[in-house]
């Protein structure tokens, strides 16, 4: 007992002098807190931290009221009025005052503040701070051509300029003069295939619209596209540049076109999310498909469009009555009348379709064409309608098409894809002349994949060959204007170059700037043609981002005919074999600014011909290089 009672005692001893130590402790860190020095500044505001013209005061007491304000008087009364003697003091009114707290840094007073100074809109605020110049050549910095302020009310004005200029060489199956020919000794089909082409356009565009456009679409939008183009194509035989061989080989040619002449109009908002309807009128540009396999042009139409459900859905309702194309230049040419071809198109995108990233699209295509009951020639005495193939005929046709399209990604794996069915009739062909059905088939697909800064690509195409060129159905597929950017674009030689079918029509077996094998006599100005070999295309390639202005690109394509046997009854040749060959290309994208206000691009392309190419051309060595510099203000 005594020895649990002693224990006791022990810790209640060191219990007491610990708080004694704790109350110790505290008095001297209190003693330190009121001997604290603070500071006034000039308007009465108390800081522990001293700067120039502040005076040194006594640190409040928390929970006191504040002192007064530098000329505040207190909550003293104030003495009697004069003339008043004896009369009792009348208390003053209080003036409130915030409570002062510590603070290191003292508030800014009235002083400190200037005059509000008003400002027309908040675009001509940055106007106000120095170090902000308007420069009309720098399209980055202020600009007033740029649309960076508006020029009155909501109305802004932005201007833009591309100059894109093109080199190329290439060696092409070129035919014999059927006159005379340039070259002495050729007496067989075959002439010299070296060729060249220098091309210039520059293209200003003038847009004027109203609106804020961070969230919705323009109120109003105007835009006007002039194109000035000037080229010069070489040849080395009579009767390729001009239809008359006495123009000699040659040809240099200027033009200007219309690519862009439209009125904007937004008509409503269907939420508070901005979905939107608006109309289009006049020349404008459209696509039917992510990668321009079908109908990718600037033409004249009127669009109705708008967005749904936070823009997850965007539709689009158009007409268009196509315009005659310049031969030379491939711009518009709105000096002669328009062609006989209208486009009606219905289509729906939907984003975030299967996964978040894909965006799938639906689309209804009509094409009428009632253009046989003319006969046209090219700028360059070509017959370009009806085709210079089999037996000449005009016809007209009415095709829809039925298309679904995606374009997005799956995770790392990239997929851009396109199918289409043809169905309608025709009232002829180029080899009878009664009414024929029309179906025929497309597919394409591009699987690409990221690894850091090198993105391999694996394409796949098919477009359906007519295997019956004499019966009543076609069954080729042909498109309305092709432009696709797939499997190499314009660095591929097969896409790049329109190849003629030498001794079986005035007609290419591709079109330029085109991947379907379709016996246009012009892509341009030439009607669809769906009595055709078809296509297939298996290839690959990879683009490498090898510096930030730097990429490279490389692509092997492997092409086919579907089908042969229209091929074999224009040429009255027999067992033509379907391989085209294998189309090889590399290309370079320099861009030094990082941007696209300066894009150098070069490329070269050679196709190692098959059997089938062999037995329709000579091995003439087929290739073609290009260089190009685009530059954009």
């Amino acid at each position: 007992m005594d020895c649990n009672r002693e224990k006791r005692q022990t810790r209640m001893k060191k219990l007491a002098w610990r708080l004694v130590a704790f109350g110790a402790l505290y008095a001297g860190v209190a003693a330190l807190a009121a001997a604290e020095t603070c500071y006034q500044d000039s308007s009465g505001r108390i800081v522990t931290r001293r700067l120039p013209g502040f005076k040194e005061v006594p640190c409040p007491i928390p929970g006191a009221p504040p002192p007064p304000r530098p000329g505040e008087p207190g909550e003293a009364q104030q003495p009697a009025p004069e003339g008043e003697p004896g009369a009792a003091a009348q208390p003053r009114e209080t003036v409130p005052v915030m409570p002062l707290r510590l603070s290191p840094l003292g508030v800014p007073g009235m002083a400190d503040y200037g005059p509000a100074m008003a400002l027309p809109d908040r675009w001509r605020i940055v106007d106000m701070l120095p170090g902000y110049r308007q420069n009309l050549r720098d399209p980055y910095n202020r600009n007033p051509l740029k649309a960076d302020r508006p020029f009155k009310g909501d109305w802004f004005f932005d201007v833009g300029v591309v100059s894109d200029t093109v080199y190329e060489s290439r060696v092409i199956p070129t035919p014999v003069a059927a006159q005379t020919s340039q070259n002495t000794g050729s007496n067989g089909v075959f002439s010299n295939p070296h060729q060249s082409l220098l091309t210039q356009t520059l293209a200003p565009e003038f847009e004027l619209y109203k609106g804020d456009t961070v969230f919705r679409p323009p109120d109003y939008e105007f835009r006007f596209t002039p194109a000035f183009n000037v080229n010069r194509a070489t040849t080395h035989e009579l009767g390729v540049v001009y239809a008359d061989p006495s123009r000699g080989t040659r040809r240099d040619d200027s033009f200007v076109g219309v690519q862009a002449l439209f009125a904007e109009k937004h008509l409503r908002d269907v939420s508070e999310r901005y979905d939107f309807d608006s109309v289009r009128v006049g020349i404008q540009p459209f696509s039917a498909d992510f990668r321009g396999f079908l109908f990718q042009d600037e033409q004249l139409g009127v669009r109705l469009f708008g967005t749904r459900a936070n823009n997850r859905y965007q539709y689009n309702l158009a007409y268009f009555r196509r315009i005659e194309k310049d031969t030379n230049s491939g711009l518009n040419d709105l000096g002669v009348p328009l062609r006989q071809d209208d486009v009606l198109i219905a289509n729906v995108y939907r984003q975030d379709t299967f996964v978040d990233g894909f965006t799938l699209q639906g689309t209804l295509i009509y094409n009428r064409n009632r253009e046989d009951g003319e006969t046209h020639y090219d700028k360059n005495g070509f017959l370009v309608r009806p085709a210079s193939i089999g037996n000449e005929a005009p016809y007209h046709y009415d095709v829809v098409y039925l298309g679904l399209n995606g374009d997005g990604h799956f995770g790392r794996l990239n997929l851009t894809s396109s199918f289409y069915t043809a169905v309608g009739s025709a009232s002829g062909d180029a080899f009878v002349q009664h009414s024929v059905d029309i179906l025929g088939f497309f597919g394409a697909a591009e699987f690409s994949y990221d690894i850091d800064w090198l993105r391999p690509r694996l394409s796949l195409l098919y477009a359906s060959g007519d295997d019956s060129p004499y019966g009543g159905r076609e069954t080729g597929f042909d498109a309305i204007f092709e432009n696709p950017q797939f499997a190499g674009a314009d660095t591929s030689y097969w896409i790049r170059q329109s190849v003629p079918l030498v001794g079986g029509g005035g007609v290419t077996v591709s079109p330029r700037n085109g991947v379907l094998n379709d016996l246009r006599s012009s892509k341009d100005e030439g009607q669809s043609n769906f009595d055709n070999p078809g296509t297939i295309l298996v290839g690959l390639g990879a683009d490498a981002d090898v510096l930030p202005t730097l990429r490279l690109s490389a692509n092997v394509d492997s092409l086919y005919f579907e089908n042969t046997a229209v091929l074999e009854a224009l040429r009255n040749q027999g067992n033509i074999s379907r391989s085209i060959g294998l189309d090889t290309s590399v290309s370079a994208i320099y861009r030094p600014l990082m941007s696209q206000n300066i894009v150098l691009r070069a490329s070269y392309s050679r196709l190692f011909p098959g059997a089938g190419f062999r037995e329709l051309f000579p091995d003439i060595g087929a290739n073609y290089y290009m260089l190009n510099v685009v530059l954009t203000y």
